[in-house]
């Protein structure tokens, strides 16, 4: 495990503050997106993510859920994503929603919401707990260590990526989940399923799975959306 060299802001969450880091398009300004980590924590390859958000226009925020540490142990993942209370994380990124709305940089009246993995399972559960203020939610294969919490007060469009050879979060997993976002919010998501498996985004490919064509699919496809419903 190690600390963290990516962290540049800080920003009041919960009476507490919190971490993360903010890229600015070159335009000076933007629509608002939160990036949410994977389990691996705010490492490099999310900085680049986030960069690659702000070069597409958005004033990107990746908050530090982990409190510094990264890992690229998969073990030494699961226990930090294990130690992390499903509310903290969420308190923390209702205050990284609450940073964006008050930056004067942000253009938009509500923020999207992206995230991978762990950071997919979090899309949902802060679209649900901000409803109005978040525009946009796209998770990449998202899971969570539980159950997700209640859904109802979701109101974004969603857009889920999800690969067909997924072992963590199936094809029929996130039909399930789509089914009850649909049920319990009224809004239906639109999914799209990829030949690879989980983490096809990532190309650290730090679980062998990385797929450069699918990874360009699916962020084409997330670029337009969030341009689409935050503009």
């Amino acid at each position: 495990m190690t600390e963290n060299p990516v962290q540049n802001v800080t920003f009041p969450s919960n009476g507490s503050t919190a971490h993360g880091y903010l890229a600015l398009p070159e335009s000076g300004s933007g629509p608002g997106l939160v990036v949410i980590q994977e389990w691996w924590g705010l490492t490099t390859h999310i900085k680049d993510v986030t960069d690659r958000f702000a070069a597409e226009g958005f004033v990107a925020l990746a908050p530090d859920l982990f409190g510094g540490a990264t890992t690229h142990d998969s073990d030494e993942a699961g226990r930090l994503m294990s130690e992390l209370p499903v509310d903290k994380a969420a308190q923390d990124l209702a205050g990284a929603v609450d940073f964006l709305l008050g930056h004067a940089a942000v253009t938009s009246s509500k923020v999207g919401a992206v995230g991978f993995c762990m950071g997919g399972g979090f899309v949902i559960v802060l679209a649900a707990q901000q409803g109005g203020r978040i525009g946009a939610a796209v998770p990449f294969y998202g899971v969570l260590k539980e159950d997700y919490p209640d859904l109802s007060g979701l109101t974004a469009p969603v857009l889920g990526h999800f690969g067909e050879e997924d072992g963590f979060t199936t094809p029929e997993a996130a039909r399930a989940l789509a089914d009850r976002i649909e049920k319990e919010s009224g809004v239906t998501p639109e999914l799209h399923f990829y030949p690879a498996g989980h983490a096809f985004f990532n190309d650290e490919n730090l679980l062998g799975t990385h797929d450069p064509e699918q990874a360009r699919l699916a962020w084409s496809r997330t670029v337009e959306f969030l341009r689409a419903n935050l503009g």
